[in-house]
């Protein structure tokens, strides 16, 4: 069961991240759907639960050591190389421009909630990251172990006090529907961008795997958890008494004015959120272009120096823009897994 909690700890790790935690993910594929939101979340959930399972047995079963070679398994065979490779670069650099993302939200956070300098805040950031990823995945498990459950504790004690002020069953008179495009496609998009960065990932869990039933236990407990909080910041996104389309951080801004006494424990868990993410994608990126250990170091040096000098990008247009884009990507990835499983 250790190292079942291990996997899903680091798997919630990389799902919350500055964007989940803040609430900007959660408005932009559920809460602006109204009370149908719901609905996307648990079908979002539920498939990434797929995803999680049919990945890992794929993973397992063919001992898969890197994203060439999951892809190289789930693609028909004799198809055209260049396309794998675009294909593989399209996601490596994904995984890049999403860790710089989480480092310049980290730099930009301390600056409005502490006056530090942006630059001085993402280097502190760039500094973790990079003593966290020199000791490999081990370096990476251990912080999620810690920081995870703090993460998911704080998250559910918010939902819960927004609940029992919440006619849950009236969710209609609490939420203001902006967006009337198709709901389900949303949840679709965001379990589909969620698992370009979440297979890599996999693949480097895989010798914490010790029987092939546990698969099926860490893509339930993640699909529970997943719909949990989800859930739990949508019930603070009803919070939100101005317009929330012009929040960067909606979650920030109602525990600043409702939940005040909470703020720095809140300020203290949105970082950590955006630190674990950064660290799982940063370690990714390099077990995907490094072709040997000695460039692990060198690529390793050259993210975290370069993503302090690009701090000044912010994390909204990622959310608002790229993710989508990536989202509809992604669903031909999610395809092949789903084929690739069935046959097997």
């Amino acid at each position: 069961m250790k190292n079942i909690l291990k996997i899903v700890f680091v798997i919630i790790g990389t799902l919350i991240g500055a964007g989940f935690a803040s609430g900007k993910e959660i408005y932009t594929f559920f809460f602006s759907y109204g009370e149908k939101g719901i609905i996307g979340i648990i079908i979002s959930s539920l498939l990434i639960g797929i995803i999680i399972y049919d990945s890992l047995r794929i993973i397992k079963a063919k001992e898969i050591n890197n994203y060439k070679e999951f892809l190289d398994e789930i693609t028909p065979k004799g198809k055209n190389k260049k396309l794998k490779k675009t294909i593989q670069k399209i996601i490596n650099l994904f995984m890049l421009i999403s860790f710089y993302i989480m480092i310049s939200g980290f730099g930009a956070y301390c600056s409005q909630q502490f006056s530090i300098n942006q630059f001085i805040g993402s280097a502190i950031l760039a500094i973790i990251s990079w003593l966290t990823i020199r000791k490999d995945i081990k370096g990476v498990v251990l912080l999620n172990e810690i920081i995870v459950p703090i993460l998911i504790i704080f998250l559910v004690i918010i939902g819960i006090l927004n609940i029992t002020q919440t006619d849950i069953l009236n969710l209609s008179d609490y939420i203001i529907q902006t967006n009337h495009s198709n709901y389900i496609l949303s949840g679709i998009l965001y379990s589909s961008y969620n698992a370009i960065l979440l297979i890599p990932v996999l693949i480097t869990l895989k010798n914490y795997l010790t029987q092939k039933k546990d698969i099926s236990k860490i893509s339930i407990i993640v699909s529970i958890i997943t719909i949990i909080l989800s859930i739990m910041i949508f019930t603070i996104l009803i919070k939100v008494d101005v317009n929330i389309q012009n929040l960067e951080m909606p979650v920030a801004y109602v525990i600043s004015n409702i939940y005040p006494y909470l703020k720095i424990i809140y300020a203290i868990i949105l970082l950590a959120s955006i630190l674990t993410t950064s660290i799982s994608l940063g370690n990714s990126f390099i077990e995907n272009v490094a072709k040997e250990k000695k460039q692990k170091t060198k690529i390793l040096n050259f993210i975290c120096i370069s993503s302090v000098l690009v701090s000044g990008i912010g994390f909204s247009n990622l959310v608002n823009n790229l993710y989508p884009i990536f989202g509809y990507l992604g669903l031909i990835q999610i395809l092949a897994i789903i084929i690739k499983a069935k046959k097997d």
